[in-house]
């Protein structure tokens, strides 16, 4: 079985779409989408029981904390974390089952491009396809999935405010073989409008080659500012510390 889980944050503008997306030649009984609800109050949960998920409500915000949450309740040897704004492309379970008959491949994602027009976010995603086929890191709106052994193996995301994606599949590529898949994702340029996709580009890039330096993710979350498009994505971004969670089944 594969476990599509969803973090969510007031995501009725664009839940409805992503699960009807869902939509896979894989028989019915062999996925389960469970929706990780952070306490939305524009009636995300609601549209997501009417379409006939499962809801589990988190304590607060949190991707990473979500996640977990959501991967914790799910019944699936395969795991598959989606953003609520990424639509999958047609027969997207059955690749991700296809690739993980072979024993070597530990998970992966799927190479991304975003909603829109943009020529710079293009060339941005065909960049992101060298990166993910020669290096294996994925980011979250990428779709990226995984054996639930080696899931719990790598005891699921670091709750941490920033990069829990990129830390997770970074950690997943060390453990064995991932691939990147295709067709690709189309994921929503929402976050691209307040300052642009060129200065927002810029301003991840700085951020990314800092955690990757080895700065502190937390540190990091707090200097940055997210925009209303940011905040309703599940971000959590003030600073703390660290959870202390651990993958429980």
């Amino acid at each position: 079985m594969i476990s599509i889980v969803i973090p969510t944050l007031n995501e009725a503008d664009q839940l409805a779409a992503t699960l009807a997306a869902i939509g896979d030649p894989l028989p019915r009984a062999a996925c389960e989408v469970i929706v990780v609800d952070a306490g939305s109050s524009d009636g995300t949960a609601a549209l997501a029981k009417a379409a006939g998920t499962r809801v589990v409500t988190s304590p607060g915000p949190g991707r990473a904390a979500q996640m977990n949450l959501g991967a914790q309740q799910a019944s699936g040897d395969q795991l598959l974390f989606l953003h609520a704004d990424t639509r999958l492309p047609e027969g997207a379970l059955a690749r991700i089952d296809a690739a993980l008959r072979d024993p070597a491949i530990v998970g992966g994602g799927f190479a991304r491009r975003f909603a829109g027009a943009s020529r710079f976010l293009r060339l941005t995603a065909w960049l992101a396809d060298w990166r993910c086929r020669s290096l294996g890191w994925f980011l979250g709106d990428q779709a990226i999935f995984a054996r639930r052994s080696v899931f719990e193996q790598l005891k699921g995301y670091r709750e941490i405010d920033l990069f829990e994606d990129l830390d997770f599949s970074r950690r997943m590529a060390r453990t064995g073989k991932v691939v990147t898949l295709s067709p690709p994702v189309i994921s929503s340029a929402r976050r691209f409008a307040a300052r642009g996709p060129l200065v927002t580009t810029a301003a991840d890039l700085w951020l990314t080659c800092q955690f990757l330096a080895g700065a502190d993710p937390q540190e990091l979350a707090a200097r940055r500012r997210p925009g209303p498009a940011a905040q309703s994505k599940g971000f959590s971004l003030a600073a703390g510390g660290r959870s202390s969670y651990r993958l429980r089944r």
